[in-house]
């Protein structure tokens, strides 16, 4: 693949990997930040990229890896994150109304509240399609781990909504 055509293929990745990142670090100036240090260490390693796998899964193994150093970082420095309201916020089109744009909030609210792992597993399932086999594999961890995790996730989700499984 040519240099192009991966950078191109990488751009067209960018809204999932931010949605992602989102996710991840629950703020958008954080999640912006991780976008751009994920992108940049993906163009470096770019010939680590084996021809005939997933490039998406490869990106999102580097930006989980990324996050996972920078929190590490953080909390070495003694940093600690920013009050969990002023977590993650999703941008709307204007054309969506009030209604939408509440219950929005609350899945965010509620899904910037579940532990690390559990959401982790929920945004790259249910928020970003990937199979559980794939997602297992970006997370590092057994099928049968990020399935509980997931299912835990998925429970706190509905209980936090007011929802019945």
């Amino acid at each position: 693949m040519s240099n192009a055509t991966f950078c191109n293929e990488l751009a067209a990745l960018l809204p999932r990997l931010r949605r992602f990142a989102r996710g991840l670090t629950r703020d958008a100036a954080d999640a912006d930040d991780l976008c751009q240090s994920t992108l940049e260490r993906a163009l470096k390693a770019r010939q680590q990229w084996e021809e005939g796998t997933r490039l998406d899964a490869w990106i999102y193994r580097i930006m989980r890896n990324q996050w996972i150093d920078e929190i590490r970082s953080r909390r070495r420095r003694a940093h600690t994150f920013v009050h969990e309201d002023e977590g993650m916020t999703v941008g709307t089109a204007g054309d969506i109304d009030a209604e939408n744009r509440v219950e929005l909030g609350n899945v965010d609210r509620a899904l910037s509240r579940l532990p690390d792992e559990q959401r982790e597993a929920v945004v790259l399932v249910l928020v970003e399609g990937f199979a559980y086999k794939e997602a297992a594999e970006i997370i590092g961890i057994p099928q049968g781990t990020l399935t509980s995790r997931l299912g835990r996730g998925r429970e706190a989700l509905l209980k936090a909504l007011g929802e019945t499984a």
